[in-house]
């Protein structure tokens, strides 16, 4: 092997390694290229879902507000049940004074009836 061959040799594998070199950059820039654009969907995703947040945060104060207008609403029938318990202890008091003064009448002889002649 002389001067000429080890030159040729040299050649062939500066060749050979810069192929090698510009194939493992171009697939380097493949994954680089696909990194960046994983991390602006990351970005984007991330956007979506704080607005999402967002979202469940409002409805989650309407919500509570909703809950907190039909605890008011549960009150009010329950005051109102209060008042319809009293009125039907009132109309029973008043049925049963009634159905008290209607034998307490018809027990009495009429003094007098009135004839239609």
């Amino acid at each position: 092997m002389d001067d000429r061959d080890m030159n040729q040799i040299e050649t062939m594998m500066t060749r050979v390694v810069g192929v090698f070199a510009e194939d493992v950059r171009h697939k380097l820039e493949i994954v680089c290229d696909g990194q960046q654009m994983l991390a602006e969907r990351m970005d984007r995703l991330d956007t979506r879902i704080d607005g999402l947040e967002t979202g469940l945060e409002r409805v989650e104060v309407r919500l509570t507000h909703v809950e907190t207008r039909l605890t008011h609403v549960e009150t009010r029938l329950d005051r109102v049940e209060t008042r319809l318990d009293s009125v039907e202890v009132k109309i029973d008091g008043v049925a049963s004074d009634l159905t008290a003064h209607r034998r307490d009448t018809e027990a009495h002889p009429r003094p007098y009836q009135v004839r239609e002649d």
